[in-house]
Protein backbone atom coordinates (compact mmCIF):
# COMPACT_ATOMS: atom_id res chain seq x y z
CA UNK A 1 0.00 0.00 0.00
CA UNK A 2 2.87 2.31 0.74
CA UNK A 3 3.86 3.81 -2.59
CA UNK A 4 7.29 5.16 -3.37
CA UNK A 5 7.70 8.74 -4.54
CA UNK A 6 7.53 9.07 -8.30
CA UNK A 7 11.23 9.87 -8.57
CA UNK A 8 12.21 6.50 -7.12
CA UNK A 9 9.56 4.15 -8.49
CA UNK A 10 10.72 0.61 -9.11
CA UNK A 11 8.71 -1.15 -11.79
CA UNK A 12 9.09 -4.61 -10.31
CA UNK A 13 7.70 -3.42 -6.97
CA UNK A 14 4.76 -1.66 -8.61
CA UNK A 15 3.97 -4.72 -10.75
CA UNK A 16 4.17 -7.10 -7.79
CA UNK A 17 2.00 -4.78 -5.70
CA UNK A 18 -0.56 -4.73 -8.51
CA UNK A 19 -0.60 -8.53 -8.69
CA UNK A 20 -1.01 -8.65 -4.90
CA UNK A 21 -3.91 -6.20 -4.65
CA UNK A 22 -5.79 -7.99 -7.43
CA UNK A 23 -5.14 -11.37 -5.84
CA UNK A 24 -6.43 -10.21 -2.47
CA UNK A 25 -9.84 -9.58 -4.03
CA UNK A 26 -10.36 -13.30 -4.66
CA UNK A 27 -10.56 -13.97 -0.94
CA UNK A 28 -12.16 -10.69 0.10
CA UNK A 29 -15.06 -11.26 -2.26
CA UNK A 30 -16.26 -14.16 -0.11
CA UNK A 31 -16.34 -11.85 2.90
CA UNK A 32 -18.20 -9.15 0.94
CA UNK A 33 -20.91 -11.58 -0.17
CA UNK A 34 -21.36 -13.96 2.77
CA UNK A 35 -21.40 -14.03 6.55
CA UNK A 36 -17.97 -13.75 8.12
CA UNK A 37 -17.94 -17.32 9.48
CA UNK A 38 -18.33 -18.70 5.93
CA UNK A 39 -14.80 -17.53 5.18
CA UNK A 40 -13.47 -20.33 7.40
CA UNK A 41 -16.42 -22.71 7.19
CA UNK A 42 -17.89 -22.51 3.67
CA UNK A 43 -20.48 -25.22 4.36
CA UNK A 44 -22.70 -23.01 6.50
CA UNK A 45 -24.11 -20.82 3.71
CA UNK A 46 -25.23 -21.32 0.12
CA UNK A 47 -24.33 -24.28 -2.08
CA UNK A 48 -21.02 -26.06 -1.54
CA UNK A 49 -21.07 -28.67 -4.29
CA UNK A 50 -19.90 -28.92 -7.88
CA UNK A 51 -18.58 -25.71 -9.41
CA UNK A 52 -19.06 -23.74 -6.19
CA UNK A 53 -16.86 -26.17 -4.29
CA UNK A 54 -14.28 -26.01 -7.10
CA UNK A 55 -14.15 -22.21 -6.84
CA UNK A 56 -13.56 -22.47 -3.09
CA UNK A 57 -10.84 -25.11 -3.56
CA UNK A 58 -9.11 -23.07 -6.28
CA UNK A 59 -9.14 -19.96 -4.08
CA UNK A 60 -7.91 -21.89 -1.04
CA UNK A 61 -4.97 -23.51 -2.80
CA UNK A 62 -3.77 -20.62 -4.95
CA UNK A 63 -4.97 -17.46 -3.18
CA UNK A 64 -5.75 -17.79 0.52
CA UNK A 65 -3.06 -15.97 2.57
CA UNK A 66 -0.75 -15.83 -0.46
CA UNK A 67 -1.39 -12.38 -1.88
CA UNK A 68 -1.94 -10.71 1.46
CA UNK A 69 1.48 -12.09 2.41
CA UNK A 70 3.04 -10.46 -0.66
CA UNK A 71 1.20 -7.24 0.12
CA UNK A 72 2.43 -7.23 3.72
CA UNK A 73 6.03 -7.89 2.69
CA UNK A 74 5.84 -5.02 0.19
CA UNK A 75 4.48 -2.77 2.91
CA UNK A 76 7.60 -3.49 4.95
CA UNK A 77 9.82 -2.96 1.92
CA UNK A 78 8.06 0.35 1.28
CA UNK A 79 8.97 1.56 4.76
CA UNK A 80 12.68 1.12 4.07
CA UNK A 81 12.32 2.55 0.57
CA UNK A 82 10.54 5.71 1.70
CA UNK A 83 11.90 6.38 5.18
CA UNK A 84 15.42 5.13 4.57
CA UNK A 85 17.74 3.30 6.93
CA UNK A 86 19.25 6.36 8.60
CA UNK A 87 17.75 7.87 11.74
CA UNK A 88 16.32 10.88 9.95
CA UNK A 89 13.81 12.49 12.37
CA UNK A 90 12.04 14.39 9.59
CA UNK A 91 11.49 11.24 7.51
CA UNK A 92 10.27 9.41 10.60
CA UNK A 93 7.78 12.18 11.41
CA UNK A 94 6.39 12.05 7.89
CA UNK A 95 6.05 8.27 8.20
CA UNK A 96 4.13 8.50 11.45
CA UNK A 97 1.80 11.11 9.96
CA UNK A 98 1.19 8.79 7.02
CA UNK A 99 0.42 5.90 9.36
CA UNK A 100 -1.94 7.96 11.52
CA UNK A 101 -3.93 9.05 8.47
CA UNK A 102 -3.91 5.45 7.22
CA UNK A 103 -5.23 4.36 10.62
CA UNK A 104 -8.09 6.85 10.30
CA UNK A 105 -8.87 5.61 6.78
CA UNK A 106 -8.83 2.06 8.08
CA UNK A 107 -11.18 2.72 10.98
CA UNK A 108 -13.68 4.49 8.72
CA UNK A 109 -13.36 1.70 6.18
CA UNK A 110 -13.82 -1.04 8.79
CA UNK A 111 -16.78 0.38 10.69
CA UNK A 112 -18.72 1.97 7.84
CA UNK A 113 -17.92 0.05 4.65
CA UNK A 114 -16.51 -3.42 5.40
CA UNK A 115 -15.37 -5.22 8.53
CA UNK A 116 -12.39 -6.96 6.88
CA UNK A 117 -10.20 -3.85 6.64
CA UNK A 118 -6.41 -4.27 6.56
CA UNK A 119 -5.45 -0.58 6.58
CA UNK A 120 -5.79 -0.09 10.33
CA UNK A 121 -3.63 -3.14 11.22
CA UNK A 122 -1.06 -2.07 8.63
CA UNK A 123 -0.90 1.41 10.14
CA UNK A 124 -0.46 0.07 13.69
CA UNK A 125 2.23 -2.47 12.84
CA UNK A 126 3.83 -0.05 10.38
CA UNK A 127 4.54 2.33 13.26
CA UNK A 128 6.38 -0.50 15.01
CA UNK A 129 8.17 -1.97 11.99
CA UNK A 130 9.76 1.37 11.13
CA UNK A 131 11.81 1.20 14.32
CA UNK A 132 13.70 -1.78 12.85
CA UNK A 133 14.56 -0.24 9.47
CA UNK A 134 18.21 0.29 10.37
CA UNK A 135 18.92 -3.35 11.21
CA UNK A 136 20.83 -5.60 8.84
CA UNK A 137 18.91 -7.82 6.46
CA UNK A 138 20.09 -10.91 8.32
CA UNK A 139 18.84 -9.64 11.69
CA UNK A 140 15.55 -8.56 10.14
CA UNK A 141 15.03 -12.01 8.66
CA UNK A 142 15.70 -13.69 12.01
CA UNK A 143 13.34 -11.33 13.84
CA UNK A 144 10.69 -11.90 11.18
CA UNK A 145 11.06 -15.66 11.57
CA UNK A 146 10.64 -15.36 15.34
CA UNK A 147 7.49 -13.25 14.98
CA UNK A 148 6.11 -15.64 12.39
CA UNK A 149 6.75 -18.61 14.69
CA UNK A 150 4.95 -16.80 17.52
CA UNK A 151 2.04 -16.12 15.20
CA UNK A 152 1.93 -19.78 14.17
CA UNK A 153 1.82 -20.85 17.82
CA UNK A 154 -1.03 -18.43 18.59
CA UNK A 155 -2.94 -19.48 15.48
CA UNK A 156 -2.50 -23.16 16.34
CA UNK A 157 -3.86 -22.43 19.82
CA UNK A 158 -6.98 -20.83 18.35
CA UNK A 159 -7.50 -23.64 15.83
CA UNK A 160 -6.98 -26.31 18.49
CA UNK A 161 -9.53 -24.60 20.74
CA UNK A 162 -12.26 -24.95 18.13
CA UNK A 163 -12.74 -28.60 19.04
CA UNK A 164 -13.24 -27.74 22.72
CA UNK A 165 -15.28 -24.55 22.58
CA UNK A 166 -18.68 -24.38 24.29
CA UNK A 167 -21.49 -24.58 21.77
CA UNK A 168 -22.39 -20.89 22.06
CA UNK A 169 -18.81 -19.77 21.43
CA UNK A 170 -18.41 -22.19 18.52
CA UNK A 171 -21.61 -20.95 16.91
CA UNK A 172 -20.44 -17.37 17.20
CA UNK A 173 -16.95 -17.92 15.78
CA UNK A 174 -17.19 -20.88 13.40
CA UNK A 175 -20.50 -22.71 12.96
CA UNK A 176 -23.56 -20.46 13.35
CA UNK A 177 -26.97 -22.09 13.14
CA UNK A 178 -29.16 -21.57 10.04
CA UNK A 179 -31.27 -19.17 12.09
CA UNK A 180 -28.21 -17.11 13.04
CA UNK A 181 -27.09 -17.01 9.42
CA UNK A 182 -30.56 -15.88 8.34
CA UNK A 183 -30.52 -13.08 10.92
CA UNK A 184 -27.10 -11.85 9.74
CA UNK A 185 -28.18 -11.96 6.11
CA UNK A 186 -31.35 -10.01 6.94
CA UNK A 187 -29.31 -7.34 8.75
CA UNK A 188 -26.97 -6.87 5.77
CA UNK A 189 -29.80 -6.82 3.27
CA UNK A 190 -31.76 -4.32 5.36
CA UNK A 191 -28.99 -1.75 4.97
CA UNK A 192 -28.97 1.48 6.94
CA UNK A 193 -28.29 1.43 10.66
CA UNK A 194 -29.15 -2.25 11.02
CA UNK A 195 -26.42 -3.27 8.59
CA UNK A 196 -24.04 -0.68 10.05
CA UNK A 197 -24.44 -2.17 13.54
CA UNK A 198 -23.88 -5.73 12.35
CA UNK A 199 -20.81 -4.71 10.35
CA UNK A 200 -19.35 -2.70 13.25
CA UNK A 201 -19.73 -5.66 15.64
CA UNK A 202 -17.92 -8.01 13.24
CA UNK A 203 -15.25 -5.34 12.58
CA UNK A 204 -14.51 -5.08 16.30
CA UNK A 205 -14.25 -8.87 16.60
CA UNK A 206 -12.03 -9.03 13.52
CA UNK A 207 -9.67 -6.35 14.81
CA UNK A 208 -9.34 -8.01 18.21
CA UNK A 209 -8.71 -11.35 16.53
CA UNK A 210 -6.17 -9.90 14.13
CA UNK A 211 -4.18 -8.41 17.03
CA UNK A 212 -4.35 -11.49 19.25
CA UNK A 213 -3.83 -14.24 16.69
CA UNK A 214 -2.54 -12.75 13.43
CA UNK A 215 -0.66 -9.63 14.55
CA UNK A 216 2.74 -11.29 15.07
CA UNK A 217 2.48 -12.93 11.65
CA UNK A 218 1.64 -9.65 9.96
CA UNK A 219 4.51 -7.83 11.64
CA UNK A 220 6.87 -10.73 10.92
CA UNK A 221 6.03 -10.70 7.21
CA UNK A 222 6.54 -6.92 7.09
CA UNK A 223 9.98 -7.39 8.66
CA UNK A 224 10.76 -10.14 6.14
CA UNK A 225 9.81 -7.68 3.41
CA UNK A 226 12.31 -5.17 4.80
CA UNK A 227 15.00 -7.85 4.70
CA UNK A 228 14.14 -8.92 1.14
CA UNK A 229 14.27 -5.30 -0.02
CA UNK A 230 17.73 -4.85 1.50
CA UNK A 231 18.84 -8.06 -0.21
CA UNK A 232 17.71 -6.63 -3.56
CA UNK A 233 14.93 -9.16 -4.11
CA UNK A 234 12.10 -6.71 -4.81
CA UNK A 235 14.26 -4.41 -6.92
CA UNK A 236 14.96 -7.35 -9.24
CA UNK A 237 18.68 -7.48 -8.52
CA UNK A 238 18.93 -11.23 -8.10
CA UNK A 239 20.03 -13.33 -11.04
CA UNK A 240 17.43 -14.95 -13.26
CA UNK A 241 18.56 -18.46 -12.22
CA UNK A 242 18.11 -17.48 -8.56
CA UNK A 243 14.53 -16.34 -9.15
CA UNK A 244 13.81 -19.44 -11.21
CA UNK A 245 15.23 -21.69 -8.51
CA UNK A 246 13.16 -19.90 -5.89
CA UNK A 247 9.96 -20.53 -7.82
CA UNK A 248 10.80 -24.15 -8.64
CA UNK A 249 11.59 -24.99 -5.03
CA UNK A 250 8.81 -23.16 -3.18
CA UNK A 251 5.76 -23.45 -5.45
CA UNK A 252 5.50 -27.26 -5.56
CA UNK A 253 5.90 -27.45 -1.78
CA UNK A 254 3.44 -24.66 -1.00
CA UNK A 255 0.79 -25.59 -3.54
CA UNK A 256 1.12 -29.30 -2.83
CA UNK A 257 0.68 -28.80 0.89
CA UNK A 258 -2.34 -26.56 0.43
CA UNK A 259 -3.84 -29.04 -2.02
CA UNK A 260 -3.67 -31.64 0.75
CA UNK A 261 -5.07 -29.14 3.26
CA UNK A 262 -8.02 -28.26 1.02
CA UNK A 263 -8.83 -31.92 0.44
CA UNK A 264 -8.61 -32.56 4.19
CA UNK A 265 -11.14 -29.80 4.84
CA UNK A 266 -13.58 -31.18 2.27
CA UNK A 267 -13.23 -34.79 3.38
CA UNK A 268 -13.70 -33.87 7.04
CA UNK A 269 -16.76 -31.77 6.24
CA UNK A 270 -15.08 -28.78 7.93
CA UNK A 271 -15.74 -30.33 11.33
CA UNK A 272 -14.43 -27.99 14.01
CA UNK A 273 -12.34 -30.72 15.65
CA UNK A 274 -10.70 -31.53 12.28
CA UNK A 275 -10.18 -27.97 11.03
CA UNK A 276 -6.75 -27.29 12.56
CA UNK A 277 -4.48 -29.43 10.30
CA UNK A 278 -5.54 -27.89 6.98
CA UNK A 279 -5.69 -24.34 8.32
CA UNK A 280 -2.32 -24.58 10.06
CA UNK A 281 -0.69 -26.01 6.94
CA UNK A 282 -1.95 -23.04 4.95
CA UNK A 283 -0.62 -20.63 7.58
CA UNK A 284 2.83 -22.25 7.49
CA UNK A 285 3.33 -22.77 3.75
CA UNK A 286 1.65 -19.65 2.37
CA UNK A 287 4.93 -17.65 2.59
CA UNK A 288 6.57 -20.27 0.36
CA UNK A 289 3.89 -19.94 -2.30
CA UNK A 290 3.99 -16.15 -1.98
CA UNK A 291 7.74 -16.16 -2.46
CA UNK A 292 7.39 -18.37 -5.52
CA UNK A 293 4.78 -16.06 -7.03
CA UNK A 294 7.03 -13.06 -6.37
CA UNK A 295 9.94 -14.82 -8.09
CA UNK A 296 7.81 -15.35 -11.20
CA UNK A 297 6.79 -11.67 -11.24
CA UNK A 298 10.44 -10.61 -10.93
CA UNK A 299 11.28 -12.80 -13.93
CA UNK A 300 8.38 -11.32 -15.92
CA UNK A 301 9.70 -7.82 -15.19
CA UNK A 302 12.94 -8.46 -17.10
CA UNK A 303 12.21 -9.01 -20.83
CA UNK A 304 11.49 -5.80 -22.71
CA UNK A 305 8.88 -7.53 -24.88
CA UNK A 306 6.73 -8.18 -21.78
CA UNK A 307 6.47 -4.47 -20.97
CA UNK A 308 2.96 -4.32 -22.41
CA UNK A 309 1.90 -7.22 -20.16
CA UNK A 310 3.30 -5.91 -16.88
CA UNK A 311 2.47 -2.21 -17.43
CA UNK A 312 -1.22 -2.60 -16.44
CA UNK A 313 -0.26 -4.49 -13.28
CA UNK A 314 2.27 -1.79 -12.41
CA UNK A 315 -0.44 0.83 -12.91
CA UNK A 316 -2.73 -1.08 -10.53
CA UNK A 317 0.15 -1.21 -8.05
CA UNK A 318 0.75 2.54 -8.23
CA UNK A 319 -2.93 3.01 -7.32
CA UNK A 320 -3.04 0.19 -4.76
CA UNK A 321 -4.90 2.15 -2.08
CA UNK A 322 -7.50 3.39 -4.56
CA UNK A 323 -7.97 -0.05 -6.09
CA UNK A 324 -8.20 -1.77 -2.69
CA UNK A 325 -10.84 0.65 -1.43
CA UNK A 326 -12.69 0.39 -4.73
CA UNK A 327 -13.05 -3.35 -4.11
CA UNK A 328 -14.87 -2.56 -0.87
CA UNK A 329 -17.04 0.12 -2.45
CA UNK A 330 -18.12 -2.26 -5.21
CA UNK A 331 -18.74 -4.99 -2.64
CA UNK A 332 -20.76 -2.57 -0.53
CA UNK A 333 -22.85 -1.47 -3.51
CA UNK A 334 -23.56 -4.99 -4.79
CA UNK A 335 -24.14 -6.85 -1.52
CA UNK A 336 -25.26 -4.37 1.16
CA UNK A 337 -28.86 -3.30 1.44
CA UNK A 338 -30.08 0.23 0.65
CA UNK A 339 -28.38 2.25 -0.69
CA UNK A 340 -26.80 -0.91 -2.14
CA UNK A 341 -28.40 -3.64 -4.24
CA UNK A 342 -28.76 -6.04 -1.31
CA UNK A 343 -27.49 -9.31 -2.83
CA UNK A 344 -25.73 -10.33 0.41
CA UNK A 345 -26.11 -14.05 1.02
CA UNK A 346 -27.62 -14.69 -2.43
CA UNK A 347 -24.70 -14.90 -4.88
CA UNK A 348 -23.08 -18.31 -5.15
CA UNK A 349 -19.31 -18.63 -5.31
CA UNK A 350 -19.35 -18.99 -9.08
CA UNK A 351 -21.11 -15.62 -9.38
CA UNK A 352 -18.66 -14.11 -6.91
CA UNK A 353 -15.75 -15.37 -9.02
CA UNK A 354 -17.28 -13.84 -12.14
CA UNK A 355 -17.48 -10.47 -10.39
CA UNK A 356 -13.83 -10.78 -9.31
CA UNK A 357 -12.72 -11.33 -12.92
CA UNK A 358 -14.83 -8.37 -14.11
CA UNK A 359 -13.23 -6.09 -11.51
CA UNK A 360 -9.76 -7.34 -12.45
CA UNK A 361 -10.32 -6.47 -16.12
CA UNK A 362 -11.77 -3.07 -15.29
CA UNK A 363 -9.00 -2.06 -12.89
CA UNK A 364 -6.21 -3.17 -15.20
CA UNK A 365 -7.64 -0.94 -17.94
CA UNK A 366 -8.81 1.96 -15.78
CA UNK A 367 -5.55 2.28 -13.83
CA UNK A 368 -3.59 2.72 -17.07
CA UNK A 369 -6.04 5.31 -18.38
CA UNK A 370 -6.13 7.25 -15.09
CA UNK A 371 -2.35 7.41 -14.73
CA UNK A 372 -1.98 8.59 -18.30
CA UNK A 373 -3.49 11.89 -17.13
CA UNK A 374 -2.86 12.01 -13.37
CA UNK A 375 0.15 11.58 -11.11
CA UNK A 376 -1.65 9.62 -8.38
CA UNK A 377 -4.79 7.64 -7.76
CA UNK A 378 -7.58 9.63 -6.03
CA UNK A 379 -7.01 8.12 -2.57
CA UNK A 380 -3.23 8.25 -2.95
CA UNK A 381 -3.55 11.97 -3.72
CA UNK A 382 -5.75 12.49 -0.65
CA UNK A 383 -3.34 10.55 1.56
CA UNK A 384 -0.34 12.56 0.39
CA UNK A 385 -2.20 15.87 0.70
CA UNK A 386 -3.23 15.13 4.29
CA UNK A 387 0.24 13.85 5.19
CA UNK A 388 2.07 16.92 3.92
CA UNK A 389 -0.63 19.40 4.87
CA UNK A 390 -0.89 21.00 1.44
CA UNK A 391 -2.50 20.22 -1.87
CA UNK A 392 -0.37 17.93 -3.99
CA UNK A 393 -0.17 18.38 -7.78
CA UNK A 394 -2.63 15.96 -9.35
CA UNK A 395 -2.45 16.38 -13.11
CA UNK A 396 0.64 15.42 -15.02
CA UNK A 397 2.65 18.27 -16.54
CA UNK A 398 2.07 18.52 -20.31
CA UNK A 399 4.76 16.97 -22.46
CA UNK A 400 7.07 19.57 -24.04
CA UNK A 401 6.37 20.22 -27.71
CA UNK A 402 8.70 18.50 -30.16
CA UNK A 403 11.22 20.72 -31.89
Amino acid sequence: MLSAPRASRIESIDALRGVAVLGILMMNMQAFAMVSQAYMNPTIQLDFTGANQSVWFFAHVFFEMKFITIFSALFGAGIVLMVGEDKDPQAARVHYRRMLWLLLFGMLHAYIIWFGDILAPYAIWGMIAVMMRGLSARRLFVIGAGLFALGALLWWGFLFSLGYMPEDALQSSYAPTPEMVADMVAAHQAGGLERLGENALVALQAQIGSILFLGPRLLGVMVWGMALYKWGFFSNRWSAPAYMAGALVTLPVGIGADWWGGMHHIESGFAAAEFAPGALVNFLVSPLTSFGYACLVMLACRPAFLKWVRAPFAAVGKMALTNYLTHSLVGFFVFAGPPGLGFFGEWERVQQFQLVVAIWIFQLAFSVLWLSAFRFGPFEWLWRTLTYGKLQPMRKAPEPAAA
